[in-house]
């Protein structure tokens, strides 16, 4: 059957709804089998899947491609916008109190749990709409990428089974991203933090504290350093050899110093040159674009999402909520 959906998918014939049913019907039984041999409780399984089939207009979209490609200078400009910057800054002083204890808690400036906060999900205001087990299920099932969703759908599983959420009240991203820090179900069993305490489950999709504190700990937990900045922009000398830039070529900030880098006003390097020994220069624009010096916690933002683009962009944010 699953090969029959194949080839209809590759000739553009329509199968029969009851053909597509039976195929996920299959398909479901083994994967509650899976779980089960994880410690899912059959209820929970029941709980989860009820009336749950594949979502169309979310293998569309898994199998869309973009029409065009970002330039850098389009992604920053899309992304964190004059408008953004502001709110970033806002959203900081209204949460101030909170945000200045968690921070402190977890060793994170609270401009970078801001900067996520707001890009991710634009301060809380645009977390999905998707139902997670559904996605999740349709892009296991689907093929492509299929065994990380299936993980991911495992993950998810468990959450309901060990945190008692209601899987109606999961909701995300079309991909299965999670509440207002988006994090997939993996990234939610190891980060997510309830920051009240006590039995209560980590709510990061109606609670702030948790969000900010889940943000701050996902940070943390990857190697985040209170010392340092993410990055700073640069200016590079003409003469520099370009096989100097890229992230795999660290050096001291001394180093890059004695090599002709130059602070975006032209100054010599701020005076971190002692504590900062893994700064790699980038262009993510290219040559005709800004250049950065990048740090360790720019590292740690690429955990996140391994993005050259989104961590220039976090790290910017931030730096506009100063």
């Amino acid at each position: 059957m699953r090969f029959i959906l194949l080839l209809a998918a590759l000739v553009g014939l329509a199968l029969p709804a009851s053909a597509q049913t039976s195929d996920f019907q299959t398909w479901l039984r083994g994967l509650r089998q899976d779980a089960m041999s994880e410690g899912i409780s059959a209820t929970t399984l029941d709980r989860a899947f009820a009336g749950v089939s594949p979502i169309a207009r979310i293998i569309e979209l898994d199998h869309q491609q973009p029409e065009t490609t970002l330039t850098f200078a389009q992604y920053m400009e899309r992304v964190v916008p004059p408008a953004r910057r502001d709110a970033a800054r806002q959203h900081y002083l209204d949460n101030k109190p909170l945000l200045d204890e968690i921070g402190r808690r977890y060793g994170v400036p609270p401009r970078y749990i801001v900067a996520l906060w707001g890009i991710e999900t634009d301060f809380g205001r645009k977390i999905g709409t998707c139902p997670v087990i559904a996605a999740l299920a349709t892009l296991a099932y689907d093929g492509r990428r299929s065994s990380f969703f299936r993980r991911e759908l495992i993950n998810a599983l468990k959450i309901v089974e060990t945190d008692h959420i209601d899987p109606q009240q999961m909701i995300g991203s079309w991909a299965g991203a999670m509440g207002q820090s988006q994090f997939m179900p993996s990234s939610f069993l190891a980060y997510a933090v309830s920051y009240r305490g006590g039995k209560a489950a980590p709510d990061i999709w109606n609670r702030t504290d948790d969000v900010f504190a889940s943000i701050a700990n996902y940070l943390a937990s990857n190697g985040w350093r209170g010392d340092q900045r993410w990055g700073d922009q640069v200016r590079v000398p003409a003469a520099l050899d370009s096989s100097q830039i890229g992230p795999a070529q660290k050096k001291p900030v001394a180093e890059w110093s004695a090599l002709g880098v130059r602070n975006a006003k032209g100054d010599t390097l701020r005076g971190t040159a002692d504590s900062i020994k893994n700064a790699a220069l980038i262009e993510p624009g290219g040559g005709e674009g800004p250049a950065f010096l990048v740090y360790d916690n720019f590292r740690v933002i690429l955990r996140w999402n391994n993005s050259t683009y989104f961590a220039v962009a976090v790290g910017a944010l931030a730096d506009s909520v100063d």
